[in-house]
């Protein structure tokens, strides 16, 4: 099971990039590998806002999910 580490706020921020990046309003840009990259930042955003768990903040050992 995963250790939830992301509060609330940080969930709907999150939330919110991904729909912003997967949305019609996402950059775009000349190279298709930019578009894809934007898209996949997006993916990755909407999957830690769905599970409240970032691998970064358990790599520097942050847990905000009391805030």
């Amino acid at each position: 099971m995963i250790h939830q580490d992301l509060g609330k706020v940080d969930r709907v921020l999150r939330f919110a990039l991904a729909f912003w990046l997967l949305g019609p309003f996402a950059p775009n840009f000349d190279a298709n590998w930019a578009d894809a990259l934007v898209a996949i930042l997006g993916l990755i955003a909407l999957a830690e806002s769905f599970l409240g768990w970032c691998w970064l903040h358990r790599l520097f050992g942050i847990d905000n999910k009391n805030q």
